[in-house]
């Protein structure tokens, strides 16, 4: 009967680099702190022979999996997603593990069977994404006791809590001043879920932008931030009074809105502009190429696993809220730039 080989342990790895244990240890953990040239042959070694850190002697060792809970909504929408896969790149980066969860709803017995997986496997801490108003009762069952974060805007944290956002209040008064500047004085909002809290946060950039510029506030339009829901609020505009201008709160729901118009022979933008949030893949191929605030999601995640591992080890760390950045794009040329007149509709066209 044969046995295995042995596995390539920390101490062969500094046998083959010439280095201490110790060396090793900080090249595997902080590697920063050690100097280039020796790094690189700490790294070489591991290569060559194989080496692979035992995680489970580690956690024994530090009271820590190396884990991280994520949990997304399962809805697929392209913020979120891309929020996840960043979490995860910029963990893996520090040396962490993740173990993501998505929801169908933010019922009790749904999120407590989410944080039941997470503390069988022990996680060192829990990354909320997009998290909508009810979730937050439900998290306070974890409060103060395993370290959280919190994706979301205008949320109020509560102990062992720490909120990484972009700022969505910005990003909507960003998109509602572009406006303002190219002319428009009438301006929509299609708002996102109202259980969401980006959603409701760009609502109140718009809200806001408009009142500062001394222009009058429609009422909102509804859209669950599908591009479904675009569609069903550019019939309802078409029916009720078209605007200058729309702000969506993403690009999906821009996509119906336009769909909508384009369909009542109403022209983007000569007839009415309109901007996304997200800049999500494609925006730059609608027709006409959409202008949208686009979210630095990789800034995001890595700011989320920063966050995290600081309340793990106890460093503190402030709130973090990024600053989004405006692509203009066709859908928002104005008669001012282009010298052609503005059209107006009329529903008998």
């Amino acid at each position: 009967m044969t046995t295995a080989p042995r596995r390539p342990g920390m101490a062969d790895v500094a046998r083959a680099a010439g280095v201490s244990h110790q060396t090793v240890s900080r090249v595997l953990n902080q590697p920063d702190s050690v100097a280039p040239g020796t790094r690189e042959r700490v790294q070489q070694a591991i290569s060559e022979l194989g080496y692979r850190r035992n995680m489970g002697a580690r956690a024994l060792a530090t009271s820590r999996s190396r884990i991280l809970g994520v949990i997304v909504d399962q809805g697929g929408y392209y913020g979120p997603s891309q929020t996840s896969s960043s979490i995860q790149m910029a963990a893996r980066e520090q040396g962490y593990a993740t173990l993501v969860a998505a929801i169908r709803d933010t019922s009790q017995a749904e999120i407590q069977q989410v944080l039941d997986l997470f503390l069988d496997h022990r996680v060192d801490g829990i990354i909320v994404i997009a998290p909508q108003v009810q979730l937050m009762d439900r998290l306070t069952v974890l409060a103060g006791e395993v370290p959280q974060v919190l994706v979301a805007d205008g949320v109020e944290p509560l102990e062992g809590m720490l909120t990484v956002s972009v700022d969505q209040h910005a990003a909507a008064m960003m998109a509602t001043n572009h406006l303002i500047e190219l002319g428009h004085r009438d301006i929509a909002h299609l708002r996102g879920p109202v259980t969401w809290f980006d959603a409701l946060e760009r609502e109140r950039g718009w809200r806001d932008a408009m009142t500062a510029a001394g222009l009058p506030v429609r009422d909102v339009l509804d859209g669950d931030w599908s591009a479904e829901s675009g569609h069903r609020a550019g019939v309802a505009l078409l029916k009720d009074g078209l605007p200058e201008a729309v702000v969506s709160a993403n690009d999906q729901m821009a996509l119906g809105l336009m769909s909508a118009l384009h369909d009542a022979g109403v022209s983007v933008p000569e007839q009415v502009s309109v901007v996304g949030h997200d800049d999500s893949p494609g925006a730059s191929y609608f027709l006409p190429p959409l202008t949208s605030v686009r979210q630095p999601f990789e800034k995001l995640g890595e700011a989320c696993v920063e966050g995290l591992i600081g309340l793990i080890t106890d460093v503190p760390i402030q709130p973090v809220r990024i600053t989004p950045e405006l692509k203009v794009r066709k859908s928002t040329e104005h008669w001012d730039m282009t010298g052609k007149p503005r059209l107006a509709y009329s529903k008998t066209t």
